[in-house]
């Protein structure tokens, strides 16, 4: 939910897509119509996307999940990176902005990857379990409503198979979760996440600040 990486002067920031942001010309076109969008914010930023699909590549995903699509720029990153017969689930509740991501899906020549689920997430991910398909997802992308993400996580835990990664969004939240001052619902879930995480000992971890911040969890 945060459109470039925090904590860098624009100077830095912009060195470093000179020198590494190799962004295809869809996924270009799909960041600046999301800019002129009144809930831009919520869309990841570009050199996290690229991360993104560079660890599809390193894992050799081919069935993936993402729990919150917005206009679909993560989706799309991830859907590029996957071999011809990968697959991602996506979920969401909103036809307006997933209408957005169909668009970029189709142009790109992907739409067949993706599996667009438009239905509360906790719902999806427990049919996906009650359907048996727990152990089968390769990497899981968690970027939703902040009290529904320990959900959102243990459910995704279960699907994803053993080595498998699951990616937390937004886990520094501009700053707030490291000031004590700010105390409202999302940031205090956030906190309460991060160290449940820190103290889960079915994952490996780490926590990259990249974007909003951006936790890898890989499934023991």
């Amino acid at each position: 939910m945060s459109n470039q990486s925090i904590g860098l002067s624009e100077q830095v920031y912009h060195y470093l897509q000179s020198v590494s942001l190799r962004e295809p010309t869809v996924l270009t076109q799909l960041r600046q119509e999301t800019a002129q969008h009144t809930m831009s914010r919520m869309q990841i930023s570009p050199e996290q996307g690229q991360f993104m699909a560079l660890l599809i590549q390193l894992i050799g995903a081919k069935k993936t999940l993402e729990v919150g699509v917005f206009t679909g720029y993560s989706s799309l990153a991830v859907a590029l990176a996957l071999p011809p017969d990968g697959k991602v689930i996506a979920c969401d509740v909103s036809e307006e902005y997933t209408a957005i991501a169909r668009r970029y899906w189709q142009q790109a020549g992907v739409a067949d990857k993706v599996d667009l689920r438009l239905a509360p997430a906790l719902e999806t991910l427990d049919a996906l379990l009650a359907a048996g398909q727990a152990n089968t997802f390769d990497f899981a992308f968690i970027d939703a409503d902040k009290s529904n993400y320990d959900g959102y996580y243990e459910r995704s835990l279960q699907l994803v198979r053993s080595g498998g990664l699951v990616a937390i969004d937004n886990v520094l939240w501009y700053g707030r979760v490291a000031d004590p001052d700010v105390q409202d619902n999302s940031t205090k879930a956030i906190r309460a996440f991060n160290q449940k995480l820190y103290q889960d000992e079915r994952v490996s971890l780490s926590m990259v600040p990249i974007g909003d911040g951006l936790t890898l969890a890989r499934k023991h």
